[in-house]
């Protein structure tokens, strides 16, 4: 059995959010997944609303702190990614945009991805394949066929969600269990910095 690791990026601002509420839903069924076809499953999730300020001043500074960092290493070292936003304005949120702006352009290329997207009305439920698809295509990923929007109306309350909207993500996460089931598992990026001698002992080394 081989074990593998999801990222999980939720870009929702409450807590809790139905966009965290959504995430962990595709999280826990893709989870099942991949126990169904013989692999286990780790999952590391990053909640964006804790790097809004981070993410600005990488935005300014062209740096990204340790908790950013850590969190970027966090979704590039993956072997799959499910990434769920808010609807603002008939498209993904800023801070959403933001996260994946300060990634390396090649950082995701050929990782399996799962798109979802929450909003107050059905009248968004297009979001996926306007706005998040091209930015995904644009980051050469690769996005399962289903992706899964939810409206305020597909809650029954509390955690109760209606028949539909329970077919869709079991039908996502059966997609990217798929795209992840025998693929060779991720190698987690090496941090430059991470051995760097102290000063002292490069001044004993001279």
């Amino acid at each position: 059995m081989s074990t593998r690791t999801l990222a999980v990026v939720s870009a929702g601002l409450g807590t809790p959010s139905t966009s965290r509420l959504l995430a962990d839903r595709l999280t826990s069924a893709t989870v099942a997944a991949l126990r169904d076809r013989g692999d286990d499953a780790t999952v590391e999730v990053v909640e964006l609303r804790e790097h809004a300020r981070d993410l600005a001043d990488n935005l300014v500074t062209g740096f990204a702190n340790a908790a950013l960092r850590s969190s970027v290493d966090t979704v590039v070292g993956a072997d799959a990614l499910i990434a769920v936003t808010p609807v603002f304005s008939a498209s993904y949120s800023g801070l959403f945009k933001t996260f994946f702006d300060v990634l390396d352009k090649d950082s995701l290329t050929g990782t399996p991805v799962l798109l979802g997207a929450t909003a107050g009305t059905a009248r968004h439920s297009l979001v996926i394949d306007h706005a998040l698809r091209p930015l995904f295509a644009y980051l050469r990923a690769v996005p399962v066929p289903t992706g899964v929007f939810a409206a305020t109306e597909d809650w029954a309350g509390g955690d109760g969600i209606d028949r539909a909207l329970a077919g869709r993500i079991d039908r996502a996460a059966g997609e990217l269990a798929g795209l992840v089931a025998g693929r060779p598992a991720a190698v987690r990026p090496v941090d430059p910095f991470e051995d760097v001698p102290s000063f002292e002992d490069l001044l004993r080394g001279a």
